[in-house]
Order: structure tokens, then sequence, then C-alpha cells
């Protein structure tokens, strides 16, 4: 029996596993209940907003191609996975009606379409060993025991399957033959993992329970005040588990004086891009864009003078403008249907978000001030048509090379999202 997780993170690992196997030549047909569920799941967010939807034909299938999908050959079986789970209607003229979704119950739904989809043992031993080692950096002999046990492969086959996981990059890994360390590069960092795997072992059985129940304790909160944290665990063991970067200090500051928080590294890196994150990139991009518009734009093309009044019109579902730089600046969050542009004529446009939660983190972003002023650094000085995430931009793509986008494709495809209607 694997590693018990819920919903929510099955769903996660299947999202980070199907992005990661896009990277591989042989790994939507060798992972194929991954592929599919992540594709449809990934296509859902993207035709979904905060609530219930219509979309023609035209703008599914931009949909499924901005979200680099073929629509001649994978739209139609994403179409048919999410009719299945009645969150889409699809009608005879392929226009369809997508229900409200946030993108915590959208990775409930990618891991229920992978469960339908008839896994094969190692695409399960894909995800159980990425949450195994996201607890810990593991011996490759001891991951090889418990894959074979748990799910029931071959030593030949385990040995082939861990060589895939961390080639594709469902884990990382560290060292060589017996001596390689597997673990999840977002929480243990590399060249370290070595010394947190040594103290780690290191501890007594009784500061194993400690630390247990200290991670149950922030699993429920969240955050733990330190002073409460040394109480549990004590000043040695606490050291001890600093030292091996098992918890991140957080230091919040305000007139009553500084508070330090201890998190787990995990609630918020753990699987570095799937959709939860996404909505924080949607975020970054979103405050970039607005910051842009209030240092940069001009009174003709539509400067901004009150972010967070603009931000709570939008939040109550209103429009916003008309202005021209509309039509240019929001491009990238235009193409994942984050907001809605509309052309209102003579070179203006009017703006309505589409994905609440998106709005409420930039919100939170905004008032803290900092994210906007260091987005104000790297702003572009044309309009926006993309956006790199830092995780992304970080990552070495290990195999597929991506290219620069078509401009005739980038108006195609904004045209159908607009409904047709003028750039």
């Amino acid at each position: 029996m694997g590693l018990r997780m819920d919903k929510q993170t099955k769903g996660a690992w299947v999202i980070h596993h199907g992005r990661k196997i896009s990277g591989d030549q042989r790994g939507a047909s060798e992972y194929s209940a991954i592929d599919l569920a992540a594709k449809a799941a990934s296509l859902l967010v993207r035709l979904a907003e905060s609530k219930q939807a219509d979309l023609n034909k035209s703008q599914v299938v931009a949909a499924a191609r901005i979200g680099g999908l073929n629509p001649k050959t994978e739209l139609q079986a994403c179409l048919t996975q999410l009719q299945g789970r009645r969150v889409i209607d699809v009608a005879a003229d392929g226009s369809i009606s997508v229900i409200g979704v946030t993108g915590r119950t959208a990775l409930g739904h990618a891991s229920d379409l992978f469960d339908e989809n008839e896994p094969q043992p190692f695409e399960l031993a894909s995800i159980g060993l990425a949450e195994l080692t996201s607890s810990a950096p593991v011996g490759v002999k001891a991951a090889s025991e418990y894959i074979g046990d748990t799910y029931k492969l071959t030593k030949n086959d385990t040995s082939d399957f861990l060589g895939q996981a961390y080639g594709i990059g469902f884990v990382d890994a560290e060292g060589e033959g017996d001596d390689r360390l597997l673990f999840n590069g977002n929480l243990f960092r590399r060249n370290t993992a070595q010394k947190t795997k040594k103290v780690l072992d290191s501890l007594t059985p009784a500061e194993q329970a400690s630390l247990q129940q200290f991670e149950q304790l922030l699993k429920v909160k969240g955050a733990v005040v330190a002073t409460h944290a040394k109480k549990m665990l004590g000043a040695l063991l606490l050291s001890k588990l600093q030292s091996a970067a098992v918890f991140d200090i957080n230091v919040v500051s305000n007139e009553a004086g500084e508070h330090a928080f201890m998190t787990s590294p995990g609630a918020f890196h753990k699987f570095t891009s799937p959709l939860i994150d996404d909505a924080f990139d949607h975020a970054k991009a979103l405050v970039s864009a607005l910051s842009y518009g209030m240092s940069q734009s001009t009174p003709v093309r539509g400067r901004i003078w009150g972010v967070e009044l603009i931000l709570a019109k939008l939040l109550r579902g209103e429009a916003v403008g008309p202005a021209p730089a509309i039509g240019s600046d929001y491009r990238a969050l235009e193409f994942e249907r984050v907001v809605q542009i509309t052309h209102t004529g003579n070179g203006y446009f009017t703006m309505r978000l589409l994905k609440m939660e998106v709005g409420q983190i930039a919100l939170q972003v905004l008032k803290g001030g900092d994210a906007a002023a260091a987005a104000l650094e790297v702003l572009p000085s044309a309009g926006m048509s993309g956006y790199t995430p830092p995780e992304a931009a970080r990552t070495d793509f290990r195999t597929k090379k991506q290219g620069p986008q078509s401009k005739s494709q980038m108006r195609t495809l904004l045209s159908a999202v607009r409904g047709g209607g003028r750039l």
C-alpha cells in the first residue's frame, strides 16, 4: 500500500508529472494516464472561470492551442474526459458550457481523471516516489525496496523505473551507484541533500517523535510561532533541523516588533508549478501589468491612478476602462483566460476579471508593496504579450526546445480569444 495523500496533493503530482513528461519524447506514451489527466485538468482550468462560462468553438480551440494541445489529436480526448466528469457540456456546434472552477477543485478533478484512466503500476509508483522523497532524501536502495514492494515491480523493472524517474524529472538525484540520493529538489537543495539525510538519520527515537508531533501541528496550523517551536522541539533539535533546512523561518515586523514563524517548505514549494502555483504566477503577471500602467503608461493610452480601486472593481465582477492600453498590456493574461478584453470602438477596450482568486492574490501582493516595486525593475517597454514565471525561467529544458511564437499565430489566437473581435 502506498503513502496516503489527499486528492489535492495527488492531483498536484499528476499535474507536476504531466508537465515533466511533456519534455520527454516518449513520456506521453509511457505515462499515458498521467499525460491525459494532466492535459484534461489543465484545459479545464484554461476554459473555466470562477462562475459558469460559455465559450464558442473557436475560443475552445484557441484555449487548447495556447495550452500546447494539438487541436486535431488531443483536444477531443480531453473534452471527452471532462464531459465524463460532468464539468463541461458540449453542444452540437462545438461550443461548450463549463462549471465554475478554482485551482483547488481542478486538482481534485486531476486526481479522479488519473484514477479513471487505469494507471500502470509504474505511474502509481511515480506519484508515490515523489511524495516519499518530499519527506526526506531517500537512498536509491531504500527507494528501490519501497517501490518494488509497494507497487509489485520486479527488481529489473524497479531499476528501469528509477532511472526514468530522475531522468524525466519526477524526482531529483545526487550521487552515483548505491550512494545515489533521491529527493524533492524544491524542498532539499542540491549539494545539501546528503547533509539533510545525515541529520535526519541521526535523530534519536525521542527526537523523531518530537519532530513528527511538530510536523502534524505545522500541517494543521500552516505556521507556528518560533518560540513555541523551540518549546516543542528543544533548542538542540531545533538547531539541528534548521541546519538541515527542514523548516523555513519567516519574520514579520510591525509596530510591536519582529515576530518569527516556522513554516514547512513543502507548504509553498513542494510541486513547483502545478495549478495552484499558476494562480500565483498569474497574480504576479497581473500585478506587473497594473504596475506598468501606473508607472510607465502615458495618459493618452491610459494611465492607472488607483490600482487597489481598479482591483476592487474587478473583484466585484465589474469591467474597467475603456482605455487603449487595455488592448495590449494584458494579452498574456487574456491568453490564459484570467481576464476578458472587449473592444468598445475607436481603439478603446474594457477588461473584466474571469478568475477571482488571481485578483484576490494580486490585491494582497499590492497591499504588501514590495513585490510591485520589484516588478517595476523588469517591466517591458511595449505591451505585454507573454509572461515567464520564475520557476519556468530557471528550469533547464531537458529535451524539447521552445521556439519563438509566430506573430501571425498570436494574432489568430488573440482574435479567437476575443470571439473574433478587433485586436
